[in-house]
């Protein structure tokens, strides 16, 4: 080990190194898509708490919901009708904040969908469904809005994208949801190819694989097997709240993230690591 040289811990003492400074998000603009519920509700709700211009796109009227989060503020959010699995709905939405905005700094590709039936009659036009959005769409619309992207970004403050798969992409599910899991566990590899594409571009790409949070989506799993069954498959013995999954985005695309890209981690209260209850 080399000697200690005088002045060493300079860098450390003389950085702001405090909430407000690492966890700063006022004034950003973020664009989340299926933003008008589930988890994309709560990081929407997140990032307008804490100042961000947010656009929440979805098939459905989500504009009361937007209006409720500008109400709340002090940040601001806009209800933008789009199909994500339309590549011209995808473009006509960057137009949008282009010509809002003309920059974009947070990406959150949040929009999905799920099909599940026994391999013998499981519909090859629901496994490209599901495929399309999951995937194919988290895809072209990041290529088209690098642009926007890279015009806020720079070295120490660069744009981001966080890609929201599932801890099913990540193992096995009891479920026969094949299209699903297959479709989240291309976006973890995607997610780490754009990190590596991106990253001259100043944008960082991120992963994170959520756990049993309530959707429209687990409402259906939990009215098939219950809560406690899914609770206790994990480690910490409850469901995710918005807290957890606002607080992840948060830390992702603040100062505090800035040096993190391809990467990939379970938000799901230790349910890859909980133990057997039989």
């Amino acid at each position: 080990m080399p000697k200690s040289v005088e002045g060493e811990n300079d860098d450390a003492l003389a950085a702001d190194l405090t909430i407000n400074s690492l966890f700063h998000l006022a004034g950003k603009v973020a664009l989340i898509t299926g933003g008008g519920s589930g988890i994309g509700a709560m990081i929407a709700a997140g990032f307008v708490q804490n100042g961000c211009r947010v656009y929440i796109a979805s098939r459905k009227d989500i504009s009361e919901y937007a209006s409720q989060l500008t109400k709340k503020g002090p940040g601001s959010c806009t209800a933008i009708s789009c199909d994500m699995s339309s590549l011209s709905q995808q473009q006509k939405l960057i137009d949008m904040i282009q010509n809002a905005e003309g920059k974009l700094h947070i990406l959150v590709n949040n929009s999905g969908t799920n099909f599940s039936a026994p391999i013998g009659q499981y519909k090859p036009d629901m496994f490209e469904k599901v495929i399309q959005l999951n995937t194919n769409a988290v895809f072209s619309l990041t290529q088209l809005a690098v642009p926007l992207l890279q015009a806020s970004s720079s070295a120490e403050d660069p744009g981001r994208v966080i890609n929201i798969s599932s801890i099913n992409g990540l193992q096995v599910p009891m479920l026969d949801t094949f299209a699903y899991s297959a479709s989240k566990a291309a976006t973890v590899m995607l997610s780490r190819h754009l990190a590596s594409a991106l990253g001259s571009k100043h944008v960082t790409s991120n992963c994170i694989c959520p756990g049993p949070f309530m959707s429209r989506m687990m409402r259906g799993v939990l009215a098939n097997v219950g809560e406690e069954n899914i609770t206790s498959g994990t480690a910490l013995g409850r469901m995710g709240t918005p807290a957890d999954v606002a607080g992840a985005c948060i830390f992702l695309s603040s100062k505090a993230g800035a040096y993190v890209t391809g990467t990939e981690f379970a938000l799901d209260g230790g349910s890859l690591v909980a133990r057997s209850r039989l």
